[in-house]
């Protein structure tokens, strides 16, 4: 089965490098490499430090350097040190740049229109719908999950976004300072951890656990953002907080959750939580979980 879908998929990458000009010297025509132009566009579509940048296109450290170092030798693209950090460089179009890249996006839109031109309406129609499916698909096949230190920016970050929600949901708000405290002492091994997981260099979910009771893990801050919803990310946030549990000793989970989490609600049941008696106060639980775990199956994120 696996040998038959690698098979489908080095077939899938191989047409698909052909047609949108992957393998020539000059992509679209413009003098550079596939790579340089989308750094390009990249830099066009939001800018940032090449740190940032990179994570967002997946390139290797010294591959990306080497491409911003020739974009900037090329008068496209210049060097801003960040308004808040001095010490931070960002990568900025110059006026050539910015021209540069219409050009691109008006030939890159004609060949797409070729392309779809060149099918029945009906074969562009189920071509377009396909690609959007493929598009979600390899966008959950780049989630990462690991382990950070809970007060890392990323961590706080994911924090932050999660108390938004949870203010935005609940019927009379969110205060985290009337809900239940979590030292973040009890989130780092032994004890407990943090698990962030990201998206192309973008934190998008978390989790953490810290021990409650002999063998027993209390899980709490799962989030998942907006724009992921839909993609899995949930159940695999929750799989590998599970692993992390039973690497760190826990035999048993609990958790609780509100009423107005009905996504969260029908997760937890679906992977097998069942509702238990209340075990502590959290001001803001309706619904109290809990599940056994199995014996460890691989190995945790981190």
């Amino acid at each position: 089965m696996l040998e038959r879908q690698v098979a489908a998929v080095r077939r899938f990458n191989r047409l698909v490098t052909q047609r949108v000009g992957a393998l020539d010297d000059h992509y679209l025509g413009r003098g550079r490499a596939l790579g340089a132009s989308r750094l390009l566009y990249e830099i066009a579509a939001g800018g940032g430090d090449l740190r940032a940048l990179r994570l967002r296109l997946g390139l290797d450290a010294g591959y990306a350097s080497r491409l911003a170092k020739v974009l900037v030798r090329q008068g496209l693209v210049r060097v801003a040190r960040h308004p808040a950090d001095r010490r931070v460089r960002e990568l900025r179009l110059t006026g050539s740049g910015r021209r540069e890249v219409g050009e691109l996006n008006a030939i890159s839109d004609q060949r797409a229109a070729e392309l779809l031109l060149r099918l029945h309406p009906r074969q562009r129609e189920a071509l377009v719908a396909a690609m959007t499916e493929v598009h979600r698909f390899l966008r959950a096949a780049g989630l990462v999950i690991e382990r950070v230190d809970p007060g890392s920016p990323e961590a706080r970050f994911c924090v932050a976004r999660y108390f938004a929600e949870l203010d935005r949901r609940f019927e009379n708000g969110f205060d985290p300072r009337a809900a239940l405290r979590v030292d973040e002492r009890d989130l780092v091994p032994p004890r407990g951890a943090f698990l962030l997981g990201s998206l192309d260099g973008e934190p998008v979910a978390c989790g953490c656990l810290k021990p409650i009771g002999k063998s027993v893990g209390y899980l709490k801050r799962m989030w998942v953002a907006d724009s992921v919803r839909g993609l899995g990310v949930g159940r695999r946030m929750l799989a590998a907080l599970e692993a992390q549990a039973r690497e760190l000793g826990f035999r048993t989970l609990r958790l609780e959750t509100n009423r107005a989490l009905r996504e969260a609600i029908a997760l937890y049941r679906g992977a097998g939580y069942r509702e238990v008696a209340p075990f502590n106060d959290e001001p803001y639980a309706h619904h109290w979980f809990e599940k056994r775990l199995g014996r460890r199956t691989g190995r945790p994120p981190g």
